[in-house]
């Protein structure tokens, strides 16, 4: 298994870094795009039980991104307007609102249909392809890379933190391996990681972030980003746990399914690329 795990891990550095080095945005835009459709036939797997429809489904909304691509990288107005002002707050929303109120109840409402989580998944995910998308277009890869990173900090100091010095669980209904203890050292990583990319790394995304918005602000960014990414983590938790599964595919061997990879992402990315176009 750990050697699957590695050989998988490899790989996927190796495919990211060719589409960051690539001499055009293409690579990295069609990457967006499958993993986008992947993790949402991921997030559809464990919601909704019709396989060919949700199939159907993933595929359409590819080949969707693909148009799209050409559009974010065009500047099309029309797109920008719909996905700025509609999109990202609404996604904003759904991760504000009923998110933690259905992790910290540790259950999805028996009257929330099947349909409606779907629905939720689809809106998730394009906010989330979107979010990359233009980061990545308009300020390049440190930004898009950066942003990453700064949840992959929250994500690995959080594990490790919880680990050594775990005592008090988190959400124990809904995954009881987290921890406060984790939770305080992820947040105190991705806050550090955005705080010193905004002094070392030009164009990082600490780095737009910190003209726009100024020091103490940018701690409170931190914050919020770090602990929004555990509940992206919280609620795919209870998502599987809800379905009577330990991973959301087996996409990816030794790491499970692209959504168990960017689950924290997906709270995130809009979150922060709204910060970016209020600052």
């Amino acid at each position: 298994m750990l050697r699957q795990r590695i050989i998988t891990a490899i790989i996927l550095l190796l495919i990211v870094a060719g589409a960051v080095t690539a001499s055009t945005p293409w690579p990295m835009l069609a990457l967006l795009g499958i993993m986008a459709g992947c993790a949402l036939w991921e997030w559809w797997r464990l919601v909704w039980p019709r396989p060919l429809v949700r199939g159907g489904a993933a595929f359409l909304t590819v080949c969707m991104l693909g148009v799209a691509s050409r559009l974010v990288v065009d500047g099309q107005p029309d797109l920008q307007w719909w996905c700025q002002m509609v999109l990202l707050p609404l996604a904003v929303l759904f991760w504000a609102v009923p998110v933690p109120w259905m992790v910290v109840r540790a259950q999805v409402p028996d009257r929330c249909p099947a349909a409606g989580l779907a629905l939720a998944g689809g809106l998730a995910l394009l906010a989330t392809w979107y979010a990359l998308a233009w980061i990545f277009v308009q300020h390049g890869a440190a930004a898009l890379i950066s942003l990453w990173a700064l949840i992959w900090c929250a994500d690995i100091a959080a594990y490790f933190t919880g680990r050594s010095l775990g005592r008090h669980k988190l959400a124990p209904r809904v995954s009881p391996g987290k921890t406060w203890e984790g939770a305080a050292g992820g947040v105190l990583a991705a806050t550090a990681w955005l705080l010193a990319t905004a002094v070392w790394w030009p164009d990082s995304y600490g780095a737009l972030l910190l003209p726009r918005l100024g020091w103490p602000a940018l701690v409170l960014v931190g914050i919020a980003l770090a602990a929004w990414s555990i509940i992206g983590d919280l609620f795919e938790s209870l998502l599987k746990r809800r379905a009577g599964v330990k991973d959301s595919s087996q996409l990816l061997p030794g790491h499970g399914g692209v959504y168990d990879r960017i689950d924290a992402v997906l709270p995130v990315a809009p979150a922060a690329i709204l910060l970016l176009l209020l600052g």
